[in-house]
């Protein structure tokens, strides 16, 4: 009746409200049945997820996997069956000229499923950044066609809008990023970090259903006023519908910024962990280190999956996934919930102790499991920051948090 059996384990889906013992059944690739005490004789294969946590496959709705073409990339499925992730989103690693590439040797190749933002830019992220700083590569006709012709895989437009990469143009590369998502119809995502432009004049240009990433930075895009309390505009985007990501990424979390935020009430929306060829050498490292973070900050278990599972597949129209509903894709993933002393740092390595943390013990995709697979070396010029390479190196994290294979 079934092909795999996930048994004995504590169900986690948000999606559908479930918090509970139960057991997961996966027939054809899709899920079958949730429910206490399903029979194992009727199963080809039994997972035993005694004293495990069982979740619907993570959504990383910030992440760089354009390996071998892009300064950021780095290959999914090594990654993924690490970390629990089955749904990656790339976040405008391609551009125009790049997405063929991106479609046939990345997603295509890839077991994970993936999706991607298109860059408005259409060298995308080729290099560090720089890619808006000439105009001429802003060609909105080109992103039209681009996307009209794949819009199984593209599920938003992507910007970035920082001191580097809008160099000497200002706030121009926003408006056309603008007014291509109103084109198509797509949410768009803004990447924010140090100005200029200011960010009053990026949140401006914001609507309902588009992401903010990097929401808690601690560069001067940063949502505090300049005394250390929640800058209004924080409150004010969440009211219009826009949603906060989190991005860590290698310069994109703050834990004072974090901090402010969450006592004032102000939580994530999404959780990601934009994972690229420095991020995933630490302090980030993958997702489930990012939502561990989050648990240790006061979030709650079902909290934190809820922001890795049903609001980004949501927030890319894809409801079918993040989710344990029978008939979704069978996308699961296994964690235990180990509890210690953990050290865990922000991007400027502000250090923060922690007594939980999310392991990963199975990636499951479309009712298989993912094989361990060694993962590339980082490329030669991911070197990460003097400060960030200088206190991982003295091994202060407990090495399973420095992104060893679990």
């Amino acid at each position: 009746m079934y092909d795999l059996l996930i048994r004995g384990g504590h169900v986690i889906d948000p999606a559908n409200d479930l918090d509970a013992p139960a057991d997961v059944a996966i027939r054809d690739g899709r899920i079958a049945a949730v429910a206490p005490a399903l029979d194992p004789a009727q199963a080809r294969e039994v997972i035993d997820a005694s004293g495990q946590i069982v979740t619907p496959g993570l959504v990383d709705l910030h992440t760089h996997f354009y390996w071998g073409v892009t300064y950021w990339g780095i290959e999914a499925d090594p990654v993924a069956a690490r970390s629990g992730v089955t749904t990656w989103v790339d976040a405008g690693s391609a551009g125009a000229y790049s997405f063929p590439g991106f479609r046939e040797f990345i997603c295509a190749a890839s077991r994970v499923r993936t999706f991607g933002f298109l860059n408005l830019s259409a060298i995308g992220l080729i290099a560090p950044t720089w890619e808006f700083a000439n105009l001429d590569y802003c060609d909105v006709d080109l992103a039209i066609r681009t996307v009209e012709e794949n819009r199984d895989i593209i599920v938003g437009i992507k910007a970035r809008i920082d001191h580097n990469t809008t160099r000497g143009v200002g706030i121009r590369p926003l408006h056309l990023a603008r007014a291509l998502a109103d084109r198509v119809a797509l949410p768009l995502m803004v990447h924010i970090g140090n100005g200029p432009p200011p960010i009053d004049e990026i949140v401006a240009l914001l609507r309902p259903g588009d992401i903010l990433t990097h929401c808690f930075t601690g560069g001067t895009h940063r949502l505090l006023t300049e005394d250390g309390r929640l800058a209004p505009i924080a409150r004010e985007l969440q009211q219009r519908g826009v949603l906060l990501d989190i991005g860590h990424g290698t310069g994109s979390f703050s834990y004072r910024t974090a901090e402010v935020a969450l006592q004032e009430g102000i939580l994530p929306d999404i959780i990601s962990s934009d994972i690229h060829q420095l991020s995933v050498q630490g302090p980030m490292f993958d997702l489930p280190t990012t939502l561990s973070k989050f648990l240790d900050l006061g979030l709650t278990l079902p909290e934190v999956i809820d922001r890795a599972t049903r609001r980004p597949a949501l927030a890319i129209g894809k409801p079918e996934l993040g989710t344990l509903h029978p008939g979704s894709p069978g996308d699961v993933a296994l964690f235990r919930v180990e509890e210690g002393d953990y050290t865990f740092f922000d991007v400027e390595m502000n250090a923060r102790r922690g007594n939980r943390r999310l392991t990963c013990t199975a990636t499951i995709v479309a009712g298989t499991v993912l094989p361990r697979l060694p993962e590339r070396p980082p490329a030669i010029w991911a070197i990460l920051p003097d400060h960030q390479r200088r206190i991982l190196a003295q091994g202060e994290q407990p090495p399973r948090v420095i992104g060893q294979n679990l």
